[in-house]
């Protein structure tokens, strides 16, 4: 089905905003889920293919509101085509995805010139939880676990694979433009290592933003400002993506809790900044695992 873009940036702006206003940041989805597809990790479509940008909050927050332990989704037919049915009055989640068409128009000069017009397209999807008769491996619990030293070892070698120039000391987390430095507090100073390194990923989202990488500027003058608080919305988002794919809890930022009244405010009045943030941090994470090394076949 073709949706309404604004509608759909109506529909997801204000659920993320009513749960903004109760003090809950949706991308910090808790997690308790053991189930053999990871106890953390992004939202799966049903061959295990991981859901990118606002699909993944989208998807999050429906699993919260449903109190889905499963992180795997199929449409009707796939269910179908696996042999399975979908429970009666069982209430499907919206994903959605960018197109368009390009068409020719003819100017009052009579010059041809094309132009791209862009919509949105949306299905709906359903949790294997909402699905009966699926084979075994969509319902399996987790298996035992890496040790998880193991796990925070595999993510500091992620974070030295960037390259970046991270430093220890004094008792802030930021990421300083001109120097292109990362200023961390001493690894003691965090009450867990899963705490540093979920706290390391945020800043290496904000890494990402320099010009030499992916060049991204909201215009930020000032702390509190409207590029401020874009720029730390798409490093929330993608730290949450991030620590995800290595397998890390995502932890709230206590020293960003101050930020809600500025992201309130910029979604209130733009209905498209939440997409457009979501999209900025998975381009972010994307970067970031495009520094790794290469796997040979």
């Amino acid at each position: 089905m073709t949706t309404d873009r604004s509608d759909v940036y109506t529909r997801i702006t204000d659920q993320i905003i009513a749960e903004l206003e109760k003090g809950v940041r949706p991308w910090l989805k808790p997690w308790n889920a053991e189930h053999a597809a990871g106890r953390i990790t992004r939202p799966l479509r049903a061959g295990g293919e991981p859901y990118k940008g606002i699909n993944v909050l989208m998807l999050w927050m429906s699993a919260q509101a449903q109190g889905f332990a499963a992180p795997i989704w199929m449409t009707f037919n796939q269910a179908k085509g696996l042999g399975a049915c979908v429970k009666k009055g069982a209430k499907g989640s919206l994903v959605v995805y960018a197109n368009h068409v390009t068409k020719t128009e003819t100017g009052d000069d009579g010059e041809e010139a094309e132009r791209d017009i862009y919509f949105m397209k949306g299905y709906t999807v359903f949790n294997v939880e909402q699905v009966e008769g699926l084979p075994a491996h969509f319902y399996a619990t987790a298996a035992p676990q890496l040790d998880p030293v193991q796990r925070i070892e595999a993510a500091d070698l992620f974070f030295a694979n960037t390259g970046a120039d991270i430093r220890h000391g004094g008792n802030r987390a930021y990421y300083a433009g001109e120097p292109d430095t990362i200023q961390m507090p001493p690894f003691e100073a965090f009450k867990d290592a899963e705490s540093y390194c979920a706290t390391l990923a945020h800043e290496l989202t904000h890494w990402t933003k320099h010009a030499g990488r992916l060049d991204r500027d909201f215009g930020r003058k000032a702390f509190g400002d409207e590029g401020y608080a874009r720029e730390e919305l798409v490093a929330e988002i993608g730290s949450a993506f991030l620590a995800c794919d290595l397998e890390l809890t995502p932890e709230p930022r206590e020293d960003h809790a101050s930020y809600l009244d500025h992201w309130l405010k910029v979604l209130k009045e733009d209905k498209r900044a939440i997409f457009q943030a979501a999209a900025y941090a998975q381009k972010a994470v994307d970067y970031l695992h495009g520094l790794q090394p290469k796997l040979e076949s």
